[in-house]
């Protein structure tokens, strides 16, 4: 269960960002859609491969 304590007078705008940011942090909804649909673990490999070329080329473009 998430908990967002609240300070005295604290906008209750301020509280709900809070409390969507620990939420998001869970990885709830991810999960949620990622198990909607079935994702072979060949093709979930492919996708983490590319990703990480992806990721090293962009840190080889910056330097």
């Amino acid at each position: 269960m998430i908990i967002v304590p609240l300070k005295e007078g604290e906008n209750i705008e301020r509280a709900l960002k809070k409390f969507k940011r620990k939420f998001e942090k869970t990885g709830v909804i991810r999960e949620l859609r990622s198990r909607q649909a079935f994702v072979k673990p060949s093709v979930r490999r492919r996708e983490e491969i590319k990703k990480a070329m992806y990721v090293q080329k962009m840190q080889e473009n910056e330097e």
